[in-house]
């Protein structure tokens, strides 16, 4: 069976020191192209910065926020970056506890999508606070003039919700990447990078015992992340369904937000790994099987999510609340009809292509269909919040809501700081997961004398063999 998946998964692979090559060939000088994406993100992080100090200096009002819509386009993006955020943890951990072959070459581009959008989402609700100064009072720190978070308040659970989600996130996407950096470590030649790699990879050579560790705490922290895409979500969700407002306060809002967040974080996954396949050339490590596996999984969400859009109108006219049931047919055929129609389609019927493998095996159809997801998936918090607040219980309180020119550029720019990140990932850090790519290639002869993983020295790896620890990966 072994023999089986490897053949199939990487068939152009030859032998450890092409992983190695391949790998950490993208860590050295970049190209112009590179400088370029480079720069255009750090343009709108700072076009959103600007923003963000005139709105500081204006108020809320000004980026068009008002009664009754005070959740708009900061809130709408917030939920959106946190639904990102979910399938590096779906993809890793979950993945890896049912030992799904096919997740090695694509699990660590997920994770590091995975901290960066969680690190984007995060900034939303300080933005929103209105006195972002203040924001330390969201945490439960002690205050001798006794001002303590509101733990009825969403906001708080948010800040809670965020932080664990980030710090687990972070501390996987470390604990996995520290027997790579040691090959990074032992192949760099500039000083200061062999210096931060040595001090990252925390001294590994790769011995029985450091293996053994490594795999239970990998382990241990997947099974720690795993409840927390289920229980992240569910927690954003509650922000809206605690309340009496109609189309909010309904049961389904944790699993129809769990199931939306892994349909927009699959397509994202493959909107970043189509092209980092492309420019760095990793088709033999991010094979035509690989994206076949990512189709279907996002073909399985986008059928829950088209079932609860089904759901959701169904139980408005089958309730037979008045209230639940404009709001509902107001989102098809009101001011915001555009953004209805556009959620149901990109999320629930183009995604229907996928159920041919033609479609499945075409990069260019599947990146199309993925980028239309992640609009459909932003327009449908978009729908969720703008048209359910513009369209109150009071008719004299209906309101138009528009976005702001503010609201715009911080929303670009949030887009410019979460590829900012995940471009100097790409510059520093290795994209592949070089150690269980090796796991799945045939292990060299003794007479092959191939390059192993770490440098071998007192205590670490021999070339010709893999270690005792990382053979128990499977078997645990």
């Amino acid at each position: 069976m072994a023999t089986e998946i490897r053949s199939v998964y990487h068939p152009e692979i030859t032998g450890y020191e092409e992983v190695n090559r391949d790998a950490l060939r993208i860590l050295n000088k970049p190209g112009p192209g590179y400088l370029v994406l480079l720069g255009v993100s750090v343009f709108f992080v700072l076009l959103a910065l600007v923003a963000f100090l005139v709105q500081v200096v204006y108020g809320l009002g000004f980026a068009g926020l008002t009664n009754p819509v005070g959740w708009g386009t900061f809130i709408t993006t917030f939920v959106f970056w946190v639904g990102i955020g979910h399938a590096g943890t779906l993809i890793s951990a979950i993945l890896f506890l049912f030992r799904a072959p096919w997740r090695q070459s694509i699990y660590r581009l997920a994770e590091a999508m995975t901290v960066f959008a969680v690190l984007t989402a995060g900034l939303f609700p300080i933005i929103h606070i209105g006195r972002p100064w203040f924001f330390y009072w969201l945490l439960p720190l002690p205050s001798q003039r006794g001002i303590w978070p509101n733990p009825r308040s969403p906001l708080v659970w948010d800040v809670f919700a965020v932080t664990t989600y980030l710090t687990v996130s972070s501390v996987f996407f470390y604990i996995g990447l520290i027997p790579d950096i040691a090959a990074a470590r032992d192949r760099a030649t500039v000083p200061w990078r062999k210096k931060a790699y040595s001090a990252l990879s925390l001294g590994w050579r790769g011995t029985d015992r450091e293996w053994k560790n490594f795999t239970r705490a990998y382990l241990f922290l997947a099974a720690l992340a795993t409840p927390l895409v289920l229980s992240v979500h569910s927690v954003v969700s509650w922000d809206f369904a605690v309340s009496i407002v109609p189309g909010w306060h309904t049961t389904v809002f944790a699993p129809y937000f769990v199931a939306g967040a892994i349909l927009s974080g699959v397509a994202m996954v493959v909107s970043i790994a189509i092209p980092v396949r492309k420019i760095f050339r990793y088709e033999a490590y991010l094979t035509l099987l690989h994206f076949d596996r990512l189709a279907k999984l996002l073909l399985l969400t986008s059928l829950i999510v088209g079932y609860a859009y089904a759901m959701e109108y169904f139980i408005a006219w089958y309730s037979g609340e008045l209230f639940e049931r404009d709001v509902f047919w107001d989102r098809v055929t009101g001011e915001y009809w555009w953004a209805g129609w556009s959620m149901i389609t990109f999320n629930a019927i183009i995604p229907q292509l996928l159920w041919f493998k033609k479609i499945r095996m075409n990069m260019n159809a599947f990146f199309l269909i993925s980028i239309l997801v992640n609009i459909g998936m932003w327009y449908e918090r978009f729908v969720i919040i703008v048209p359910t607040l513009a369209r109150s219980f009071e008719p004299w309180v209906f309101l138009n809501y528009h976005m702001s020119l503010t609201e715009a550029a911080i929303m670009m720019g949030s887009f410019g700081w979460f590829f900012m990140w995940f471009l100097l990932f790409l510059r520093f850090l290795p994209s592949l997961s070089i150690a269980e790519i090796k796991e799945v290639l045939p292990p060299p002869m003794k007479h092959h004398h191939s390059a192993s993983h770490t440098a071998n020295a007192d205590g670490a790896v021999l070339v010709e063999e893999l270690p005792t620890g990382y053979k128990e990966w499977e078997s645990r």
